[in-house]
């Protein structure tokens, strides 16, 4: 695969995505011998498909294999785009009023469409991979600059010949100051260069310069490396009319494309539970009516992101006038918690109408779990970096939630911050599907208390 052919990969993949789709759609609904047409509705639903496909694909650039090449976060972008296209066309549907197409063709569809579109991709991977091995689909490249980051660079590319770097030349700063300018461009346009690397620890802005204006003429892309690595994959190069600073305490909180992701999320996830689990929540407000006195539901003031108050409702899970006094926690065998309300709070059943919560905005499915402010103030007497958890809207479930459980005194939450001030820095999608499916086991497994 030679440089003109790489550069239609992409296209491959996007064109290929939709055709598995179609044929996974086809394959099951004439896997079943009773419905042999498709009618008009079955039409629309194929268009939304396909339609909702094409969109969600071009923004998650699914599509795309970058060098170096990592299977796993290509695949999790794949998955990521599946999932989001699901939630699309099922947000859809019931506006184009679409009720003739089977549960069990729509299911046994996307089950094909899955493992053969996976199987294409990790096929076409490890394909490349080995094409890039023997040497062919490389990029040749010169890197210039610092010996020491020259040299590691070098080691890298050299001990991973599937990134498909092919290293014409290294040209350290000593051997950089027996080149004019004008030599130096006429021998790298003689390598016939696809990139240049510049390691800037001590190259000249001048000479960044020229080397940026030369790549741009000739149609080489020049990578510039830093003499530091910063382990912060949420790092931005902001430009200041001309200057570029590196700003190393991004997180994905400021991201807005993450925030309405993660909005677009919590809303059909809740959607989804509050409709399919009615007779659930029925059922809960029903015991929980007859099995104590009081009001089913129970309100709470805890606080939100930027500190914002708001009231967090839950299943009651304890009698009447449980604080009298000063707030508390709750701890094993609490004499305050019902029979009831401790099978609920095993089984976190009680946190159910946080859903709702949820839907208004005040809260996410996943989060650090909102304290009240009482609270809060001694937390931050211990643990200042707390205030950072009030950066994001709390959530129903966290990380903390799930690997450390309920707190019973300030220095357990304290305890449990730990666990939760990382998912800061590490809030994806995938991450959040993961503490779902862990609150899910816990849940079934009633650890909780």
């Amino acid at each position: 695969m030679s440089k003109r052919y790489s550069v239609f990969l992409p296209a491959i993949i996007y064109i290929a995505d939709l055709l598995i789709l179609n044929l996974s759609i086809f394959s099951a609904h004439y896997h079943f011998p009773s419905e042999n047409k498709i009618p008009v509705g079955g039409l629309i639903f194929i268009l939304l498909i396909n339609l909702s496909w094409s969109t969600v694909a071009l923004l998650s650039k699914s599509f795309k294999i970058s060098r170096p090449q990592r299977l796993r976060a290509n695949l999790n972008k794949f998955i990521t785009t599946l999932i989001y296209h699901l939630l699309l066309v099922f947000a859809v549907i019931p506006f184009l009023g679409i009720t003739i197409i089977a549960r069990y063709e729509i299911v046994s569809a996307y089950c094909i469409f899955s493992v053969v579109a996976l199987s294409f991709r990790l096929a076409l991977l490890n394909a490349l991979d080995i094409y890039r091995k023997k040497g062919y689909n490389a990029r040749r490249i010169v890197i210039l600059g610092e010996e020491d980051t020259c040299n590691r660079i070098s080691a890298s590319f050299k001990n991973h010949p599937e990134y498909g770097y092919k290293i014409v030349k290294t040209i350290n700063i000593t051997e950089l100051e027996r080149f004019s300018d004008a030599t130096l461009q006429n021998y790298l346009l003689n390598c016939d260069l696809n990139e240049i690397y510049l390691c800037y620890k001590q190259l000249s802005q001048k000479f960044i310069d020229n080397m940026i204006a030369f790549s741009d003429t000739n149609q080489i892309k020049v990578q510039l490396v830093p003499d530091f690595s910063i382990n912060n994959k949420y790092t931005q190069i902001i430009d200041y009319d001309g200057i570029q600073v590196i700003q190393i305490s991004s997180s994905p909180h400021d991201d807005h494309k993450i925030i309405f992701i993660k909005r677009i999320f919590d809303i059909s996830f809740s959607l989804f539970v509050m409709i399919i689990g009615m007779p659930v929540f029925l059922m809960l407000f029903i015991i929980t009516k007859l099995s104590s006195k009081g009001n089913v539901f129970y309100k709470q003031e805890r606080i939100g992101k930027n500190g914002k108050p708001f009231f967090i409702f839950k299943f009651r899970s304890m009698h009447l006038d449980s604080e009298k006094l000063l707030p508390q926690l709750s701890s094993d065998n609490d004499p305050r918690i019902t029979k009831w309300g401790k099978v609920m709070r095993q089984s976190r059943l009680d946190e159910l109408p946080q859903f709702w919560n949820v839907l208004k905005g005040e809260m996410s499915i996943v989060g650090p779990r909102p304290e009240r402010q009482y609270f809060i103030e001694k937390i931050m007497e211990i643990k200042p970096d707390y205030r950072r958890l009030l950066n994001i809207k709390p959530g129903i479930t966290s990380i903390g939630q799930v690997s450390y459980g309920y707190a019973e005194n300030i220095e357990q939450i304290c305890d449990r911050v730990n666990y939760d001030l990382p998912y800061l820095q590490n809030m994806t999608f995938n991450r959040d599907l993961n503490i779902i499916l862990q609150t899910v086991k816990v849940m079934v497994q009633r650890k909780g208390k």
